[in-house]
């Protein structure tokens, strides 16, 4: 063969088996579209941190996929963690954006027909309630100290056993405040209508919902007031939550104290405090079905640890919800957010009682 057909020949060939390699090499998401499934309904406190996470997640995704929302609320977010288990696609294409599932598996986790701890968990949120009250409950709540002197006080909540509704109960119950409880709403959307209407009086939501809709409506026009919000509370040690920074509002502790001279104790606190260990920790998970593509897992921690340096979502976090999110992932993720789906068995049993006799 001429000089001039060897080198053709040679990259003829070059080109045949190289071509395998740079295949193989093309980001896993290159092409495709990820659905990003919400567990709660539109509008929501989860649905709105969702929307912006996901407007900015893509640019840190190799391939770059397109990025759509899917909402399947009912039974407190159950649905919605259920669907990435048992129907979602295995290969990597659907995440779930969970928000309370953690404590929904802990409290029942015969309600999975797939366990939840098979699930791959790509990154985890720490979070925070807070919760507030109509100011024309009797006899006038003007300041958080108030609400012990609470009457015909009304509980709303998404069901006996979502983590909102074992914290509303186990917080007033501690501070001995009577109340009646309705639960049921299918979401924060339609409790909070439901206490703007008058039929419940006391709620709580979450962080991003409270600074995105509560706090520049009801609070803002003086129909409602901020009591308390959760604390953090990690091996025995309580804190303040980052994500209340800039508002006047005491933990649910500094408010017991400065009412009793002393902190919490006693089965309820035991139960409450297992609650915040869990939902406190997971209030958000990220996750892919089981048995998801390592690429896929692989590629999203990365995508996800970089959005921790993004500026411009920081930017339109602050500014929608009123703080950045921190995101905690890595190659050790499953094995940690395994070892934390577990409650003592006495706490357990107290807990599954408590949720059976609602209005104790």
């Amino acid at each position: 063969m001429s000089a001039w057909t060897n080198a053709a020949f040679g990259l003829f060939v070059a080109l045949v088996l190289g071509a395998p390699l740079a295949h193989a090499q093309e980001p896993f998401y290159k092409g495709k579209r990820l659905t990003i499934l919400v567990n709660h309904a539109v509008a929501g406190s989860a649905d709105v941190e969702a929307r912006v996470f996901a407007k900015y997640i893509n640019r840190h995704i190799p391939g770059q996929p397109a990025v759509v929302i899917q909402n399947i609320e009912a039974a407190g977010g159950l649905v919605g963690t259920k669907h990435i288990g048992e129907v979602a696609p295995r290969d990597g294409t659907m995440i779930g954006y969970l928000n309370g599932a953690a404590w929904r598996y802990v409290n029942n986790p015969e309600h999975h027909r797939v366990d939840f701890k098979s699930y791959e968990f790509i990154a985890h949120q720490t979070g925070t309630s807070v919760y507030y009250v109509r100011t024309d409950v009797p006899p006038g709540m003007r300041k958080a100290t108030d609400i012990i002197n609470a009457k015909g006080l009304i509980a709303g909540g998404l069901g006996p056993e979502n983590a909102k509704d074992l914290r509303i109960r186990l917080t007033l119950d501690l501070l001995g405040v009577p109340y009646k409880y309705v639960t049921g709403y299918r979401s924060s959307p339609p409790a909070r209508l439901a206490l703007q209407r008058g039929e419940i009086n006391f709620y709580s939501e979450l962080s991003p919902g409270y600074r995105a809709v509560v706090h520049p409506g009801m609070i803002a026009a003086g129909e409602a007031l901020p009591l308390y919000y959760d604390p953090v509370y990690s091996n025995g040690v309580l804190g303040r939550s980052t994500y209340m920074d800039g508002l006047p509002i005491a933990t649910f502790t500094e408010l017991y104290q400065e009412l009793n001279g002393k902190q919490p104790s006693g089965e309820l606190w035991d139960a409450y405090a297992t609650v915040l260990t869990v939902i406190g920790a997971m209030q958000v998970v990220i996750v892919l079905p089981p048995q998801a593509p390592k690429a896929a897992a692989e590629a999203l921690q990365t995508a996800v640890a970089a959005l921790a340096h993004d500026q411009d979502y920081a930017e339109e976090a602050r500014k929608t919800f009123g703080f950045l999110p921190e995101w905690h992932t890595g190659p050790d993720t499953n094995r940690r957010m395994r070892e934390a789906l577990a409650v003592r068995p006495e706490t357990k049993a107290f807990i599954t009682d408590y949720i059976k006799k609602p209005n104790r």
